[in-house]
């Protein structure tokens, strides 16, 4: 099996967070979706135990969620005495911005007894491999992890138990423009150490 190294190179290297401000009205296809939850399924797993769990939001659902989790954010807070209207409303709103929103869950195996560290780092390698599908197909997305997430509370809502974890959202849609953001990072030669 081969496949092209300079275009596997520059879908790696093009790949972008690209936040809802840049989404344009325009409902991202559903089987782009459907593709990214595919590939996100083929990503690597220790003892097979494909702990992600997904749940897609979109038109009426990303009410749902909108209001899901800034009453959350509300409850908590005002019982901690850190009640910020400004981050409820953005809770609220942020949301609507979306084509989709996926809510990224870690779902842990009892009987395969896989460190978490590992679950999670399965997770987040579903999640590049969504990244990649959706830099393939010219669609913007950012996987983030605000909000509710890491509250326990919020768990039930996405279908997860009490040992599993939500990771944060991937927010997906269109771009208003087509320039896509121009990516930088340092040498990787300055991260590398070889040992001959």
């Amino acid at each position: 099996m081969k496949f092209s190294i300079e275009e596997t190179n520059a879908l790696i290297r093009n790949r972008r967070s690209i936040y809802p401000t840049s989404y344009s009205d325009v409902p991202v296809d559903e089987n782009i979706i459907r593709d990214m939850l595919a590939n996100a399924n083929w990503a690597p797993t220790h003892k097979l135990t494909e702990p992600w769990r997904f749940v897609v939001f979109q038109k009426e659902g990303l009410k749902k969620l909108a209001k899901f989790q800034s009453e959350l954010y509300k409850e908590l807070s005002t019982k901690a005495g850190n009640f910020d209207e400004s981050k409820f409303e953005k809770l609220a709103i942020k949301p609507l911005m979306a084509s989709h929103i996926i809510a990224i869950g870690m779902k842990r195996n009892e009987k395969e007894l896989v460190p978490e560290i590992e679950e999670i780092s399965a997770v987040a390698c579903a999640v590049q491999n969504m990244y990649l599908t959706a830099t393939a197909y010219g669609v913007g997305c950012y996987w983030g992890s605000g909000g509710v997430t890491y509250k326990t509370e919020a768990n039930a809502f996405f279908g997860l138990g009490p040992n599993d974890k939500l990771l944060g959202f991937m927010y997906i849609g269109n771009l208003k423009s087509d320039k896509w953001p121009v990516g930088k990072r340092t040498p990787f030669e300055d991260k590398v150490t070889w040992v001959s």
